[in-house]
């Protein structure tokens, strides 16, 4: 990249030197300048490696809470966004050093994918799916959105390539942001790519969301303030 960088000013200068502008010696050092700012990307870039999703892995959002008449939960298998690890990014045994990681992550749900489900996996109801898209906004705010901010190294097993850390982030529901801390594990499989899982408790109030309660039971159906969200989220080399 350098080489073609450096190539491409050399093109130029020989071009603005047949045109007679190159016969002073400060714009050989404005060149130099610009050479140094344009190599500072690429040198910030190195020992980074980028991770994102693949369609049909092991992502997966789920929603738990409680009602007047049952415990539901919703889930969602498409969780979208990229994830950038660092020099310090632990890889071996030897290398588990807690204290903060070079980390950025965004991470999306569309919340159209929110389904309700049964315990057992299948299908529960399309008119839960309504009440939960009309809540948390979907036409205004189709997407959940998480945005890292700091990710702290606790302990970990470089030779299982398992890691235990605190997440420290902004979660936009519904138009509304909140500061979440919580704790993940993350897991290097041997592919070299990431399995990073965890869970959260919180409210709906919290997003300013009021816990639906049904018009078609005259409300006597209430849900639960409190929310757990637990999260699997596979993401590969890219």
């Amino acid at each position: 990249m350098m080489r073609t960088i450096a190539s491409r000013l050399g093109r130029w200068s020989r071009t603005l030197g047949r045109c007679g502008l190159l016969q002073t010696r400060p714009y050989w050092a404005h060149a130099t300048v610009w050479l140094l700012l344009l190599s500072l990307p690429l040198q910030a870039a190195e020992g980074w490696t980028r991770f994102g999703p693949k369609p049909g892995g092991k992502s997966k959002v789920r929603i738990e809470g409680t009602s007047t008449i049952h415990d539901w939960q919703v889930e969602s298998t498409l969780v979208g966004g990229t994830l950038e690890v660092g020099p310090n990014f632990p890889r071996a045994q030897s290398e588990v050093k807690p204290g903060k990681l070079d980390v950025r992550a965004e991470v999306f749900v569309p919340v159209s994918s929110l389904k309700s489900i049964k315990k057992d996996g299948t299908p529960y109801s399309t008119a839960m799916d309504d009440i939960m898209h009309e809540k948390l906004l979907k036409t205004q705010h189709p997407r959940i959105v998480y945005r890292l901010q700091e990710l702290t190294l606790k302990d970990g097993d470089g030779a299982q390539g398992l890691y235990n850390a605190e997440a420290v982030g902004d979660l936009v529901v519904a138009g509304v942001t909140n500061r979440i801390t919580m704790p993940v594990q993350i897991q290097v499989q041997q592919d070299n790519h990431l399995l990073i899982s965890g869970q959260v408790g919180m409210k709906m109030t919290d997003f300013k969301i009021d816990p639906p309660a049904p018009k078609v039971a005259l409300g006597l159906i209430k849900t639960g303030d409190e929310i757990k969200v637990l999260f699997q989220w596979e993401v590969f080399p890219r």
